[in-house]
């Protein structure tokens, strides 16, 4: 009788437990957005244009999640809700105003909005290379990229440059700073203790030596 009793118990006890795990409300992840420093390294809430190309990314829900480009009229369009406005908004922004149009189908959506490919504002992105090299020229900005790596894709310094004057200009907000290279050590010794990491609209200027 004992033996019956323990074994009744035994198994009440497991269908409770079974009920109350099946019972839980499955974790659900924070709305995703993405950061906001994207694509090409622009730092700042980029704000997205024309051209723009975002990945729509739906937890869970994957016929949702598409990767389109931003039209002339600056929407995308997106699955099940139709077109979204995304021109001149943040991706956070965008990401909210799908996620709170999707929850009239989707419980809890959670939406995460990443720009794939920045062409609105590709000016923006690029670095230039002026003065005494071989080839003055605006470069696409690259992570990673140093004054090297700029200087050696203008072709180096030309037989007129002064590389020990070479400054590194760059914006900030309404600020604009100026940095010293010693571009002459950086390419003759292997000196990289000025050979700056750089940012986005960055200037490389390299002065002609006086005669």
């Amino acid at each position: 009788m004992k033996a019956r009793q323990f074994c009744q118990r035994f198994w009440v006890v497991m269908l409770v437990a079974l009920f109350a795990a099946c019972a839980r409300t499955p974790e659900v992840p924070t709305v995703a957005h993405s950061a906001p420093t994207f694509v090409g390294g622009i730092e700042g809430d980029y704000h997205i244009g024309v051209d723009d190309r975002v990945q729509v990314n739906v937890w869970r829900n994957p016929e949702l999640s598409v990767t389109v480009p931003v039209r002339p009229d600056g929407m995308i369009s997106v699955p099940l809700i139709g077109d979204v406005q995304a021109g001149g908004k943040t991706p956070p922004q965008v990401a909210e105003e799908i996620r709170k149009r999707l929850s009239a189908y989707v419980r809890d959506p959670s939406v995460a909005v990443i720009l794939t490919d920045l062409r609105s504002h590709e000016y923006l992105s690029r670095i230039r290379v002026t003065g005494a090299v071989q080839a003055p020229k605006s470069i696409p900005y690259r992570q990673g990229m140093t004054v090297l790596d700029a200087v050696l894709d203008a072709g180096g310094v030309n037989a007129f440059a002064s590389p020990n004057g070479t400054k590194l200009i760059r914006k900030n907000q309404a600020k604009t700073e100026t940095m010293e290279v010693d571009l002459g050590r950086i390419l003759n010794k292997g000196d990289l203790k000025t050979n700056y990491s750089l940012r986005p609209g960055d200037v490389i200027t390299v002065p002609e030596r006086l005669f």
